[in-house]
């Protein structure tokens, strides 16, 4: 076999992974920003000043915020199931090291600090949950589009064939969810009124670079021959026209319908999907082509994937829109953000109980269709990666009121209670975090580049491919390769944020 083949071979014909496996590497990402949450609280507690060295900075947040997770989907992985204990055992140790070393003079009683705590008034302008999911699944996906050419990475982990959960195909959805979290659609105040197809017209404007990415991509690996999942998409389609259609589609959809009626929509499109799947031979034709024989003549025929699953992606789309909506109504204080994670924590339950229903009864979880168990799939841990994420940050927050006046970049700031003679605004705003750190912080600095980091970590694989033979490299030689990887990644975001440039001008 060419070396194509074999790469082909090497990601093709997979059935994922439990569900279980899953959830507990959605718990690795918030663990390790608590890590370095607590990291910076203990070091402004022992030396009266937060860290201020860029240098410093970057390396802390690498090694914390992004090396763990390389080593778990590669070495680690056999002890998967042990590694949120290990981390959530050494952020405990922080802790009770930051909560015995506090100075004598500053030292309440913890039972009046648990009181302060739910008493604290916070940012409401700002949800940092919102931003490092974004930025999170990012990360987990530029790790694992190389990654998963190295032997290194288990198999489970990448794209199922068919039927399965992958953590890549969790990835796919999961980056759509995020960018219908802050569509023009979410983040537009209410009380503003627009003309009904602005956001649409808008859209046909911003969508352009993702088909230019997506036509660019398609160019460059038909001309290099470059090794490519047919089953994932087909011949011509890439997630770059994925992303760029449903975004157009959702925003026709929110021009039609209320915004607020957005997961009403998303049922309907997900249930008639699925019915269709079942009571016609569509799902024969995706599975295996119009003959039955698995033939890629015609563009229909060659894309059939990527295009039927349009569906499935729109339905999670127009969830998460809903989603979003609910989570920017402005909420300023502890209590109202735990009760907040009350609530999604029992959507999430209902969700996974509607999975078990879906897979039994339906279909079980396929991306490649992007069937009704898939997109309940998605949506499930999507939000529960969320909760995780506010989790981490009430926790930041409580450890920050041990220490007067030390500060956690993408954290909540606790802030004077609300003018109650005011009049209350509605809404808050999710992603505006320049002007709130204290030093310059990797979360943020992907977060201003997110397109562009992406873009950089697909033509980065693409190069590491052509150069090295991934198959048979040894685990030394891939450890070092996806670090650099990484790092080369993450250190151009960090410059174009230290020197505030924003390449984005559509």
């Amino acid at each position: 076999m060419s070396q194509k083949h074999l790469k082909e071979a090497f990601i093709s014909n997979l059935n994922g992974t439990s569900l279980l496996e899953i959830s507990l590497g959605l718990s690795l990402p918030p663990l390790c920003l608590l890590c370095r949450g607590l990291l910076l609280i203990l070091y402004h507690l022992r030396y009266g000043k937060p860290l201020s060295s860029r240098r410093y900075s970057l390396l802390l947040d690498f090694l914390v915020l992004v090396s763990p997770l390389l080593f778990s989907c590669t070495v680690l992985s056999p002890i998967m199931f042990f590694m949120p204990t290990i981390i959530a055992a050494f952020c405990a140790g922080i802790f009770s090291k930051i909560y015995s070393q506090r100075k004598h003079e500053t030292r309440v009683p913890f039972r009046q600090i648990v009181k302060d705590f739910q008493k604290a008034y916070l940012d409401p302008e700002y949800i940092p949950a919102i931003t490092v999911f974004r930025v999170y699944v990012n990360v987990l996906t530029s790790i694992g589009i190389l990654a998963v050419d190295f032997p290194q990475y288990p198999r489970r982990y990448a794209k199922a064939e068919t039927y399965g959960t992958g953590v890549m195909d969790l990835g796919v959805g999961a980056f759509i969810f995020g960018n219908a979290l802050v569509c023009p659609e979410v983040r537009q105040k209410s009380c503003v009124t627009q003309p009904k197809f602005s956001n649409l017209a808008r859209q046909f404007f911003s969508i352009w670079p993702l088909i230019f990415l997506g036509f660019g991509r398609l160019l460059s690996v038909k001309s290099i021959e470059y090794h490519e999942h047919t089953s994932e998409y087909g011949v011509h389609w890439n997630f770059f026209f994925t992303l760029a259609f449903v975004r157009l589609a959702a925003s026709l959809l929110l021009a039609i319908f209320p915004k607020n009626k957005s997961w009403i929509v998303a049922i309907n499109l997900a249930v008639l999907y699925q019915l269709i799947l079942n009571t016609t031979s569509l799902k024969t034709f995706i599975l295996h082509g119009s003959d039955g024989r698995d033939t890629r003549v015609g563009f229909l025929n060659a894309n059939r994937e990527g295009l039927l699953s349009l569906f499935g992606y729109l339905a999670i789309y127009m969830a998460s829109v809903q989603a979003g909506l609910w989570l920017l109504k402005r909420r300023n204080s502890v209590k109202g953000w735990i009760e907040a994670a009350r609530f999604l924590l029992l959507t999430v339950l209902v969700l996974f109980v509607f999975l078990h229903v879906s897979q039994a009864y339906a279909d079980p979880v396929s991306r490649r269709m992007a069937n009704l168990s898939y997109c309940v799939w998605v949506v499930a841990h999507c939000l529960t990666f969320f909760i995780c994420f506010v989790a981490t940050d009430l926790a930041l927050v409580f450890t920050k009121l041990l220490v007067k006046g030390s500060s956690v970049p993408c954290c909540w700031n606790v802030v004077k209670p609300p003018n109650t003679g005011t009049k209350r605004e509605t809404e808050a705003v999710p992603v505006r975090t320049e002007g709130k750190l204290s030093h310059i912080c990797l979360i943020s600095a992907i977060n201003k580049n997110q397109l562009l980091f992406f873009l950089l970590a697909n033509v980065m694989t693409g190069t590491v491919n052509i150069l090295i033979d991934t198959i048979h490299s040894k685990t030394a030689f891939t450890l070092c390769i996806l670090h650099l990887y990484m790092f080369f990644n993450c250190l151009i975001m960090y410059i174009l944020h230290a020197k505030n440039i924003v390449l984005k001008f559509w």
